[in-house]
């Protein structure tokens, strides 16, 4: 477990919080929970109704659909953020390759930090528009190792925002 210092110097380093104001870290840095996983733990599961948005402290978790890797996560990395800002199920799952301990963000706490201090909301957009781009190219990739098999339905992918 982390002290409350540890706490804030970790929220201070974790990219959509680099902005904001040490006052402001302080007060969200308190509010967090910490959970401790222990390895192969499901955090959560694709479908799953979320709102939470959790970091790692430490240790390793594996994001994926089924058996597919999306990404492997680490120190500083988020994870869950979509579900603070939709109605929409999980959109894929989370389970830890090693111990892990994570600080949980809920939606009420996110929405009471966006209110005070809108830059909160601009970095994690940054930050969902950095997870789109990478997933782009992926796909990008993945049809072009894939070019001389039939047309296929990832051609017919267009990320919109919703209205």
């Amino acid at each position: 477990m982390l002290t409350s210092v540890e706490r804030l110097l970790f929220v201070r380093g974790v990219p959509i919080f680099q902005e904001l104001r040490d006052d402001f870290l302080v007060r969200l840095a308190a509010v967090m929970d910490e959970v401790a996983f222990p390895p192969n733990h499901r955090i959560f599961t694709e479908g799953e109704e979320g709102r939470s948005l959790y970091i790692v402290v430490s240790g390793l978790v594996r994001v994926h659909i089924s058996d597919r890797d999306l990404a492997r996560l680490q120190h500083g990395a988020t994870f869950g953020e979509m579900s603070l800002f939709d109605a929409e199920p999980r959109s894929a799952s989370v389970t830890t390759l090693a111990p892990c301990e994570c600080l949980i963000l809920t939606q009420l706490q996110l929405y009471d930090a966006i209110e005070e201090t809108p830059g909160v909301a601009i970095n994690i957009i940054r930050l969902l528009s950095r997870r789109i781009r990478e997933l782009n190219k992926k796909l990008n990739t993945y049809e072009q190792h894939n070019s001389h098999h039939p047309p296929s339905l990832t051609k017919n992918i267009i990320l919109t925002p919703r209205g």
